[in-house]
């Protein structure tokens, strides 16, 4: 979605904040506290988005600031077309007497949600079939879905041995439809030439994977399942909103029996990350990154659910990669899909000035960054059942072509009693076949 006038505003916050004097000084903080942001943008098929987002931090007595006892996140945007998100997530260390919890509440009805097939690079992607203004113009959601999402995530965790290592465990459940484009709803209100073409004239990707049997027939009208998930965690981090140093390592096996969802098999996935960080300049300037493994290990995952990813902790409304704001910055979003998935990401972090305004205690930060990731167990693609006359294979498929994919960029911060981190981060591609680049504006650092 096109994100101009939320980067305006972002942009605006900077010299309004870097007018005061540079001031050390912290007030602590006690009781509530809440930051709030609009969501404002535009985008030509999806239309006016509108809606703002809160996040209100309890800290009690002040004894442990910057840590907050309870933080509550708000959530609410909806686009002219029918896109939107309506998110609800809560977190706290207090909430339970020495159990770490977090909730998880949303409704994500997505107009058109991007979609490349799978496996990477091993699925062409054909920029000048997005492009109206190319002779090769197809459709701008050719690479498009429709997909309604509802999805409930829980996290606990406490102490096992020691401090730093922990148990956890949890349940999530996700209710997932997904359908082809709306186009006629799209279209209303366009001038005749900015419409978008009917499928039954220009199918997209999606449409054609259904027309070649290449989702199973029992997964196209979606699903619902429930999760289970256990695992351990090494946490030894300073502050968890943007550590100095630190580590924080989880195993996770997360597991959707079929007793539990309406899919004709359950499926079983393997996670494990690893993110560690290093004060390079004390409370100025850290070094940080993250390598995780995901992998399936038993029954089958319907292909609306390949994309989800499994966490302990939420860092912003979307888990889903890889490729997007969550994972290879830059890259298109679900650009790399598969059963097995690593990624890396490593950035230096840089908090550059610090004031307060307003009776709150800021800084703004910069981030460079460079992000990578790969399919490396791949999702059975049969296209020798495609015996499609005038079908040019090579126009949609690249068998054994999967590679890194990578990406970098920059990122300022502006934060609000350590806290509230409204971020905007600008990423770029290294390959024409991951998009160009992506701007992201949202909360909160990467991990």
């Amino acid at each position: 979605m096109n994100k101009k006038l939320q980067i305006l505003i972002f942009a605006a916050l900077l010299p309004i904040l870097t007018v005061a004097q540079d001031n050390e000084n912290v007030q602590v903080k006690k009781g509530w506290n809440f930051g709030a942001l609009p969501a404002v943008s535009y985008n030509t098929d999806l239309g006016f988005q509108y809606g703002a987002l809160a996040n209100l931090f309890h800290y009690g007595d002040g004894s442990r600031y910057p840590v907050y006892d309870h933080s509550l996140y708000l959530e609410a945007s909806r686009c002219t077309k029918g896109s939107g998100l309506l998110r609800f997530f809560y977190d706290s260390d207090r909430l339970i007497h020495d159990i770490k919890t977090s909730f998880d509440l949303s409704y994500m009805p997505e107009q058109a949600i991007s979609f490349f097939g799978f496996n990477g690079y091993d699925a062409v992607y054909n920029k000048t079939w997005n492009d109206d203004t190319d002779p090769a113009y197809k459709s701008r959601v050719f690479y498009r879905h429709k997909r309604e999402m509802w999805r409930m995530i829980t996290n606990l965790s406490g102490k096992l041995l020691t401090e730093n290592i922990r148990w956890s465990a949890g349940l999530d459940f996700y209710s997932i439809k997904p359908s082809s484009v709306d186009v006629d709803r799209l279209n209303r209100g366009k001038n005749e030439e900015d419409k978008l073409p009917a499928l039954a004239e220009q199918p997209g990707l999606f449409e054609k994977y259904k027309q070649w049997g290449l989702f199973p027939a029992n997964e196209l009208k979606g699903g619902t399942f429930t999760a289970l998930k256990a695992g351990l965690v090494y946490d030894s981090r300073d502050f968890e909103p943007n550590p100095m140093h630190g580590t924080w390592t989880d195993i996770i096996l997360y597991a959707a029996p079929k007793v539990l969802s309406n899919l004709d098999e359950g499926f079983v996935q393997l996670s494990v990350t690893h993110r560690q960080y290093f004060t390079v300049v004390k409370e100025k300037l850290s070094f940080v990154y993250r390598l995780s493994y995901q992998q399936k290990i038993g029954g089958h995952i319907p292909f609306y659910a390949l994309p989800l990813m499994i966490t302990t902790q939420l860092k912003g409304a979307f888990s889903e990669g890889l490729g997007g704001d969550g994972s290879l910055r830059g890259v298109m979003r679900n650009r790399v899909v598969g059963e097995g998935i690593v990624y890396g990401n490593a950035e230096f972090r840089w908090k550059f000035f610090k004031t307060r305004i307003w009776n709150q205690n800021i800084y703004c930060g910069m981030n460079a960054f460079v992000d990578a990731g790969q399919v490396v167990d791949k999702v059975p693609v049969d296209t020798n059942i495609l015996q499609i006359d005038g079908l040019n294979l090579t126009d949609y498929f690249a068998p054994d072509t999967e590679k890194l994919h990578w990406s970098t960029g920059l990122g300022l911060k502006l934060v609000m009693n350590e806290n509230f981190i409204v971020s905007g981060e600008f990423g770029r591609a290294l390959n024409e076949q991951d998009g160009d680049n992506g701007i992201y504006i949202g909360l909160n650092y990467l991990f």
